[in-house]
């Protein structure tokens, strides 16, 4: 086993990254595939959204510090179906204090890379930044997922993730692709939210077919500290992230 690293990354907040990270995560692991999610954002978001309380575990603060071994923090989520390496709030100390450290855009690299033979994916949920963490996310992963609010000034700051990207691939990693774009809180009742969907494709060919539709019951989810998956299966948006799910799948080539 060979997982691969995957970046859910985009500087905007607000446009249903986090979400989207752990809602693929919960629909992979029901495809019988073996999922890490690696919250390496401040705000512990995906963390709480799995049922983790932020502060109650070692987790990627104490990998990047290389205080302990990121298996080791490393929590197991039966009714998920994945694992997580939890975030919490000391981890905005950790962009000061990798500053003076040696190879500093690397420290996730080295924390995780020995993962891969656990694991079939192995995706980081990134601040909503461009910040030493992004890097250090960026740094390590094989490609990208950039999800894409249906609203107004969606391709607003994308073009300077796409200028960030092609910094870490000129400078600390090579070979990092764009996986694809995910369009999310997609309403069907506004023209200018298709009118998003449509722009969106046309200036990025590699974006998903699938799109996600805005729901109430999935904005609820992570304060149960659910996947959308447990917390309303039968709904439209635990439909459309499994759809995206199997796209993801049948992009990378993967047989299940």
């Amino acid at each position: 086993m060979n997982g691969r690293i995957v970046s859910f990354v985009n500087q905007k907040g607000g446009v249903g990254k986090t979400t989207t990270a752990v809602s693929v995560a919960a629909a992979l692991g029901r495809r019988g595939q073996k999922v890490l999610l690696i919250d390496l954002d401040p705000q512990a978001n995906a963390t709480s959204a799995a049922g983790v309380a932020p502060n109650g575990h070692r987790g990627t603060y104490d990998a990047l510090l290389e205080e302990v071994s990121a298996a080791d923090c490393i929590v197991p989520l039966a009714e998920e179906r994945f694992d997580i390496l939890p975030a919490s709030a000391a981890l905005a100390g950790a962009e000061v204090e990798l500053v003076p450290v040696m190879a500093r855009e690397r420290r996730l690299e080295n924390a995780i890379g020995h993962l891969r033979e656990q694991y079939d994916w192995l995706f980081i949920d990134c601040p909503p930044s461009l910040g030493l963490l992004t890097i250090n996310a960026l740094t390590a992963s094989d490609s990208v997922i950039i999800p894409v609010q249906c609203e107004y000034m969606a391709l607003e700051g994308l073009s300077r993730l796409m200028e960030t990207l092609d910094l870490v691939r000129r400078n600390l990693n090579p070979g990092l692709g764009i996986l694809g774009v995910v369009l999310t809180m997609f309403d069907p009742r506004t023209r200018l939210a298709q009118q998003v969907v449509d722009e969106v494709r046309t200036h990025f060919p590699q974006t998903f077919i699938t799109v996600i539709p805005r729901a109430v019951r999935l904005s609820e989810a992570p304060s149960h500290g659910q996947s959308i998956f447990r917390y309303d299966p039968a709904g439209r948006a635990a439909a459309a992230y499994d759809a995206l799910a199997a796209e993801l799948l049948e992009r990378t080539g993967v047989a299940v």
